[in-house]
């Protein structure tokens, strides 16, 4: 997510912890830097500003609306490539522009952005009524109205429970179903009816619909696999020194992270029954083995900030095939 905010009406954005992200980077001239997650461009300036006038930044967004705001933010900068490509292809993305290893770092800022959260039209809000949507990639077929009323009962249940760690999933499910056989569920407005008629009233602050919300918008864009995938993935192109920076908002990104993390800076990753150790050396230095979370005076500025996790290590050695 994006931690100054933008007065630009078309593209609001926050950029979270942006200096403890990218500060842990140790940018320097002369090396290659990826942002996975471009969003509104903040860790990505900060990055170019540091690494002139002979580094090189790598940005990734699906999101046009991401890609014009800061396309246009950092125009004045002849070191960065953006991509409209997922940060899942990161590597074959690096190959077709000749680069071989990630020499500097890489920063991730993962989840939706304020602009798709807020943007009404995109339909990720259940405060405000749009098509069921909540697509990262515009381009992309798939969307939450595919999710809502075309996953059975079982699949439903599954995605909820498990991304949403939602209590009440089994009602929410059962009144989807019923919901749906009339007529297909069209808006977010009438999801968010039928999961408040589906719960019963608690004292918790968070809207009724938010962890059902956040289960459907991670399946639409497979957001939990991508992260898994891409962070194993990505520790294989760092150069040793090269560091890895992830801020991650909810509880499932961040176990993702810290299990990554913890197995590659691992001295032993056998299984129990293993006589000898035979593991390869630890290929990742924790910089910090607990996460850090934004100040004071950030959460004071940008109250969604409170959420965010921010887990960095080095690469210390390569493990050949």
């Amino acid at each position: 997510m994006d931690s100054k905010k933008n007065q630009n009406q078309e593209f609001q954005h926050y950029t979270v912890m942006a200096h403890e992200a990218v500060d842990a980077l140790n940018c320097e001239s002369g090396k290659i830097y990826v942002d996975a997650t471009l969003g509104g461009g903040g860790h990505s300036e900060l990055i170019l500003q540091k690494i002139q006038p002979d580094g090189q930044l790598i940005a990734f967004d699906v999101d046009n609306d991401a890609i014009n705001y800061a396309s246009k933010r950092l125009k004045d900068y002849d070191n960065l490539t953006i991509v409209h490509e997922s940060y899942s292809n990161i590597k074959q993305v690096l190959q077709n522009l000749g680069i071989k290893e990630i020499t500097g770092g890489i920063v991730f800022d993962l989840g939706a952005s304020y602009h798709q959260l807020t943007k009404q039209e995109r339909g990720f809000s259940f405060m405000k009524n749009a098509p069921l949507d909540m697509r990262f990639n515009t381009d992309s077929d798939f969307s939450a109205y595919d999710v809502v009323n075309g996953y059975s009962e079982e699949d439903l249940i599954r995605i909820i429970s498990e991304y949403g760690e939602e209590k009440f999933t089994k009602r929410i499910v059962k009144n989807i179903i019923n919901s749906r056989k009339t007529k297909n569920i069209e808006t977010t407005l009438e999801l968010a009816e039928i999961i408040k008629n589906s719960v019963p009233k608690t004292k918790e602050k968070i809207h009724p619909a938010t962890r059902t919300f956040q289960a459907i918008r991670i399946e639409v864009n497979n957001e939990l696999q991508n992260i898994k995938n891409t962070l194993n993935e990505v520790l294989t192109l760092l150069s040793v020194n090269a560091i890895i920076s992830v801020i991650s908002f909810h509880s499932l990104e961040d176990r993702l992270v810290k299990q990554c993390f913890k197995y590659y800076a691992s001295k032993c990753r056998c299984k129990p029954n293993e006589p000898v150790c035979h593991c390869k050396p630890p290929m990742l230095e924790l910089v910090n083995k607990k996460p850090i979370t934004a100040s004071e005076l950030e959460i004071k500025e940008n109250p969604p900030s409170r959420s965010a996790k921010l887990r960095i290590a080095k690469k210390i050695t390569s493990w050949e095939n």
